[in-house]
């Protein structure tokens, strides 16, 4: 979210140095939050309850639930308008956008604009931030946010749930790992360009892997601070027919350092794994079973620091 829309011209941060690091032009410091979209939100949030996510607050206006833990945030968006427009009707929920921590809001969204990007129009209520956000994968969108340090987009826009730790610690030391997209056949080439050009999200070697699920091309993105950099996977389909529309954001990867002990922990708190011939839980990492249609969440091995 910008200060753009909240304060005047000369009292918002300079954008000196905003742009100035060739490796990460657009200043990205991390995974702010994941949004999904749903008609079913009590259903959604038990899911997130069972990977160790609490509620801690509410939107002033819309049907909008935020759920953390530890530095991670996940948006749960019931707002009739959105779930139905992102999920197009469907029951199973939809991970419908991801906000990216930069050093500066308005200068990257410029940056991304003069690139290519389009613009989604915003249509804050009134005492609602606007935040600034381009089209992503599938109709989901790609908000840039500024503020995440002493005063974060939630002070404006949410209500603490009273008696709530609203700083719940993270479960084995769950964080932000990646986020894996399905795309088209033939398509990795022009998603490669769209994260390079847009964001400094460079392809790393294919002998570099994590997790069980290697599958698709892995890339990098850069971070002001290092053990907030994040991995995106990106997977063509093995046969060459795709849906219209298929494309989109299919699922979240948690880093952990002991996957099993995570898995354990997990287990406890009701989460079940695939445990297959095929995949199954080990040490390099762990995926959930498929809950409301959609929801899978993957767990590999990763320090804070090391990826």
């Amino acid at each position: 979210m910008s200060d753009l829309l909240l304060q005047p011209e000369h009292a918002r941060e300079p954008l000196q140095d905003a742009l100035s690091d060739e490796d990460n032009p657009v200043g990205l410091d991390g995974v702010e939050f994941i949004e999904y979209a749903t008609t079913r939100p009590q259903a959604l949030g038990q899911v997130l309850e069972m990977m160790g996510f609490r509620p801690v607050a509410r939107h002033r206006s819309r049907e909008v639930t935020l759920y953390r833990q530890g530095d991670m945030n996940v948006v749960v968006n019931a707002h009739p308008r959105d779930a139905e427009g992102a999920t197009h009707g469907e029951e199973a929920p939809a991970i419908s956008a991801v906000a990216l921590r930069v050093r500066d809001a308005r200068a990257a969204y410029r940056y991304a604009l003069e690139r290519g990007a389009w613009e989604v129009p915003t249509h804050p209520e009134a005492m609602e931030l606007n935040i600034p956000a381009i089209h992503g994968v599938g109709g989901s969108r790609i908000y840039f946010v500024d503020r995440y340090r002493e005063f974060s987009i939630y002070d404006v826009d949410f209500i603490a749930i009273p008696g709530v730790d609203p700083r719940p610690p993270a479960t084995a030391g769950l964080h932000f790992f990646g986020i894996v997209q399905y795309i088209g056949v033939g398509r990795t080439n022009d998603w490669l360009e769209f994260y390079e050009e847009l964001f400094g999200i460079h392809a790393i070697p294919d002998e570099q892997r994590f997790g069980i699920m290697p599958a698709g091309k892995l890339l990098r993105a850069p971070a002001l601070q290092p053990r907030n950099r994040f991995m995106l996977q990106v997977i063509e389909p093995e046969i060459d027919f795709v849906e219209s529309g298929s494309e989109r954001l299919q699922r979240v990867g948690l880093g952990v350092p002991d996957v099993l002990a995570a898995v354990r922990a997990l287990r406890a708190l009701g989460m079940e794994f695939m445990e297959t011939e095929a995949v199954h839980t080990e040490r390099r990492g762990a995926i959930s079973k498929t809950y409301l249609g959609s929801v899978v969440f993957e767990l590999v091995h990763s320090q804070v620091d090391s990826q």
